[in-house]
């Protein structure tokens, strides 16, 4: 079925695929708790008729402020089956921020989940005069705050309907009409609107599923923020589509168990997930030392033999069959059983996922597929499909999607899923879309024979060092986040005579290396700043730099004392490196690695 908006989607999804646990939230004395497709379905229409008693009309903006709940999943359905715009901000984005947002869309309405978000919105409410109702998830004893169930009240005194699906699809809604926009949590300047139509949404989620082919059987654990379309497309939509169960884990800090818990066949993050289980689990096998240590290297290299072979297109030998379930029995089912023991999908996005990393885990039976797009693209524009992975790629388009490499190295794509534009930004849309529909992604890349696209860099992140060359820094430093000792890395050097990178040091795996050598780790700056381990990381860069041509080695390195954040202001909500704030902040300390006189760094 071709969808045209996103309430025909969910109706379709509950009236021919309904579920006992469409949704699921966390509660701490019951555990996963279901809700039913039909009381989704209800309570989507007592929410959107709360909205149009509030005065809410078809292309109204209406915001969501919220960590991930399933009321954020019911509110943002809510807000499309009234034929508004929904317009979701990330729950860690600081007040001005979120002010500029507001500023810029200008919505009538915003739910917010409880009151550490009211008390980010109510020192803005004097100048958002817009801005007519607050609607909380969560009971906020403010008498400007609407609870959610009084929302709810208020929309069901009329009664039920006599047809729910029918009332949930507003009359004269169409797939040119806007359902979304997203701010771009960019790495300079402020965001930008993303203006997605519900024909970008639902395309991208029809040519999701036609590809992953998720059924009723499945389930995913939903973590990643809804407010980025990666979780909101693959997470909500696609789950929807193909009649998947959601539960929402209780937080971010509660996955390892929520997983357990609720035993996802599907599993969508960022490669951040992926690399902290592999390091852990790489760092307990060779702390162990021993058999335990021989045994996990054995099984390690067996599952690598089979990616290879799947890379090839043949089917491992009786004899590689044996050795992997042996591996599988000693090793890698337990991996397995610590992401809830039914993963049989993951899918990785947002950011670049070291081919080690991958390569581990498809070799470990869970076959992890890494995939590409932008917000601007709703967002997937390609997928490795399962079985059909290429290591170090983000695989093959999606169906009904062009790609091309530009003269310059430069990526465009094209498609139904590709964005109308910028909200209030005709330059940046007329700079970012051209006039033959063609998406400039922004990303530097290739595409082989068989058309797979692989992603060499960030055009704006390229450096230009002193001498003139152009260097992309991603590659650099995916390679030195493939060490056991290195957490992140941001290799900077522009106008510079030569690379540096800063480097988050893994710091478990360098306290147990600290041991081993009689060194006491305690006093954090001191030990960083001690010559054995300064010894340490630029042996990590030497042995980097030997593959590697002259100006494209980086010759120095900053080791700082904790992660690159978010909440700090260094990361986007998906977890991509200011690069302009971090060259800026640690300054001093780059400087300080270069000759007297030398250009600043970017």
């Amino acid at each position: 079925m071709e969808y045209q908006t996103l309430p025909e989607l969910f109706i379709d999804a509950v009236r021919n695929r309904p579920r006992d646990d469409c949704f699921q939230a966390y509660d701490r004395d019951q555990g996963f708790v279901p809700m039913s497709s039909h009381e989704a379905r209800d309570r989507v229409l007592r929410l959107a008729r709360g909205l149009q008693a509030l005065g809410i009309e078809p292309g109204d903006r209406v915001a969501i402020l919220s960590e991930n709940r399933v009321e954020w999943a019911l509110a943002d359905l809510a807000i499309t089956c009234a034929g508004a715009v929904s317009v979701p901000i990330h729950s860690i984005l600081l007040s001005d921020t979120i002010d500029y947002i507001l500023r810029d869309c200008e919505p009538k309405a915003i739910f917010i989940s409880d009151r550490r978000q009211a008390d980010k919105l109510e020192p803005l409410r004097d100048r958002l005069t817009f801005l007519e109702s607050v609607i909380a998830f969560d009971p906020v004893d403010l008498p400007s705050i609407v609870d959610l169930a009084k929302l709810e009240d208020f929309g069901g005194k009329g009664g039920p309907a006599t047809d729910p699906y029918a009332a949930l699809m507003p009359t004269g809604l169409g797939r040119d009409d806007l359902a979304s926009i997203i701010y771009t949590s960019g790495t300079t300047g402020n965001p930008k609107g993303v203006m997605l139509s519900h024909g970008n949404m639902t395309a991208n989620t029809m040519q999701a599923q036609e590809i992953l082919q998720f059924t009723t059987a499945d389930i995913t654990l939903s973590f990643l923020p809804l407010s980025h379309v990666f979780e909101r497309t693959c997470g909500l939509y696609t789950m929807l589509l193909a009649g998947a169960g959601i539960a929402y884990a209780e937080r971010m800090e509660t996955v390892p168990r929520d997983l357990k818990l609720a035993r996802p066949t599907i599993l969508i993050s960022v490669p951040r997930l992926f690399e902290k289980i592999h390091g852990r689990v790489v760092n307990q096998a060779l702390n162990a030392g021993g058999l335990k240590k021989s045994i996990f290297l054995w099984a390690a290299a067996v599952g690598s033999k089979k990616v290879k072979r799947q890379e090839a297109r043949r089917r491992p030998g009786p004899w590689l069959g044996l050795q992997w379930t042996v591996a599988d029995k000693l090793v890698f089912g337990k991996l397995r059983a610590a992401l809830g023991g039914r993963v049989q999908f993951a899918a990785s996005g947002a950011a670049p996922l070291s081919p080690r990393v991958s390569d581990f885990f498809l070799g470990a039976g869970v076959p992890l597929c890494e995939g590409y797009g932008l917000t601007e693209s709703s967002p997937m524009l390609t997928v490795n499909r399962p079985g059909r992975q290429r290591s170090g790629s983000v695989g093959e388009a999606l169906p009904r999607t062009e790609l091309r490499v530009a003269e310059d190295g430069g990526i465009l794509a094209r498609g139904p899923q590709i964005m109308r534009g910028y909200w209030n930004d005709p330059e940046s849309t007329a700079e970012t879309v051209d006039a033959e529909g063609w998406l400039h992604t922004g990303d530097v890349g290739r595409l082989d024979a068989e058309g797979y696209l692989y992603i060499t860099d960030r055009k704006k992140d390229l450096i230009v060092t002193a001498g003139g060359k152009n260097v992309a820094p991603q590659p650099l430093e995916a390679i030195l986040c493939r060490s056991e000792f290195v957490q992140q890395a941001v290799v900077l050097g522009d106008k510079r005579p030569f690379l540096c990178a800063l480097v988050v040091p893994e710091f478990e795996a360098l306290d147990n290396w600290a041991a081993k050598q009689g060194l006491d780790p305690s006093d954090r700056p001191a030990f960083l700043a001690s010559s054995e381990v300064f010894k340490l990381y630029q042996g990590l860069l030497t042995e980097m730099n030997r593959e590697l041509p002259g100006f494209n080695q980086v010759k120095r390195h900053v080791l700082l004392e904790r992660d690159l954040t978010v909440e700090s202001g260094e990361l986007t909500p998906t977890l991509k490196v200011k690069r302009f704030v971090v060259a800026d902040r640690y300054r001093d300390r780059i400087d300080a690695v270069y000759p007297p006189g030398a250009a600043d760094a970017g």
